[in-house]
């Protein structure tokens, strides 16, 4: 594998700004890519994701690597000692906003999957260049899957080059409290739905949350709050709604999530409204894509075939893995979580490196995720 070549792939991705909607250079980046190294077909889908095939010489099995290319964006002010988009080499790591999450994985998995020889692969293997995840985890892989129905999935967020047999979820909860108007020189007349909502909050945080012996606690974490109208000139609010973002641990139901919440006896006089957020995304190809913001949890078990196949390849290959979880939600929400497909994480740099700043990873990381995904597909997809 060209190194030199991985290297200037990843800063290429860095140097282009890519938000959630507004992947168009980098997917048109990858693209080039995957077509100067030899890929058998690439194509770019509907919703923007690039997805690029290497066939092996015989039939078989269907691997699909995917990392996603939206990024977060930067913070005003923020202080970054190197530029965000310079994609500056300092000290043995590049640096750059989408460096670690994770444009760093997905270069390393377009170089390995170019890498790899036909001749000893009985099946295919996909890479997906994913638009819109930071938004709405796997609804943009959900398209490429079903296009092109894989056998097992690698996920390529950060993992320490450990590798993850299961991820937390995601939920959005919307909760709405409907209080009554009234002039502020007279509230008694009225019903303040913000103290009601206080009383919402109070309760919700003492709400008892499981733990998973894997990958932790689950979590209710508040994250806005607004009331209406606002501005509240003289006028009493009847309306405060709060927005909750609740990780989820494997086996949790929407139904069970919300219950936990209007099934309170201390809420029981409070008009008090529980639902899971519908979101709309438009990609940069102008599709619209649209989904209900609860993302399960999935979690594999640690004998099961694929994960002991792939921690075997990585330890082969002198990658001392071991196995873990995602403490965040991932594509894997949909692979593994609702389509069922057998799926493992994989990546350079750690959780704590993505969306922060002076985000970074490893150049020793980026050449041994290149080594451990080609590893795994070996394995896998051995003819």
């Amino acid at each position: 594998m060209n190194t030199d070549g991985l290297i200037v792939f990843t800063q290429d991705l860095v140097r282009i700004p890519s938000l959630s909607g507004e992947e168009r250079g980098v997917a048109a980046r990858v693209q080039a890519e995957m077509e100067t190294l030899g890929f058998d077909r690439v194509w770019m889908d509907a919703n923007g994701s690039v997805v690029g095939v290497i066939e092996g010489s015989r039939p078989g099995k269907t691997v699909l690597l995917d990392a996603h290319i939206d990024t977060v964006g930067i913070s005003p002010g923020a202080p970054w000692r190197h530029d965000p988009f310079g994609a500056a080499i300092d000290q043995g790591a590049l640096y750059g906003r989408g460096a670690a999450d994770m444009k760093g994985a997905l270069a390393a998995m377009v170089h390995a999957a170019a890498a790899l020889d036909r001749a000893t692969l009985a099946g295919r293997v996909l890479v997906s260049a994913s638009t819109l995840e930071e938004v709405l985890e796997g609804v943009a892989l959900h398209a490429v899957m079903d296009a092109t129905p894989p056998d097992f999935v690698i996920i390529g967020e950060s993992t320490d080059l450990n590798l993850s047999r299961g991820g937390r979820g995601r939920a959005e909860v919307h909760l709405t409290t409907v209080g009554r108007p009234s002039h502020s020189s007279a509230p008694h007349l009225g019903r303040n739905a913000v103290l009601d909502m206080m009383r919402v909050i109070a309760a919700v945080e003492q709400i008892a949350l499981f733990t998973d012996p894997v990958m932790g606690p689950a979590i209710f974490a508040l994250t806005d709050i607004i009331s209406a109208p606002y501005p509240g000139h003289s006028v009493i609010p009847s309306i405060c709604q709060v927005t909750y973002d609740r990780r989820l641990l494997p086996g949790e139901r929407k139904d069970e999530v919300l219950a936990a919440i209007t099934s309170l006896p201390a809420l029981a006089d409070i008009q008090l409204q529980a639902e899971i957020a519908i979101d709309a995304y438009t990609a940069f190809t102008g599709a619209t894509l649209r989904s209900e913001k609860f993302f399960p949890a999935w979690l594999l078990p640690e004998d099961d075939a694929f994960v002991a196949t792939a921690l075997a390849a990585l330890n082969a290959a002198g990658i001392a893995a071991r196995p873990s979880a995602y403490r965040f939600c991932t594509n894997a929400a949909y692979s593994a979580g609702i389509a069922g497909v057998p799926t493992v994480g994989f990546g350079p740099a750690t959780e704590a490196d993505a969306h922060v700043i002076d985000e970074h990873v490893r150049l020793d990381h980026l050449f041994a995720a290149a080594k451990g995904y080609r590893a795994i597909i070996e394995a896998t997809l051995a003819a």
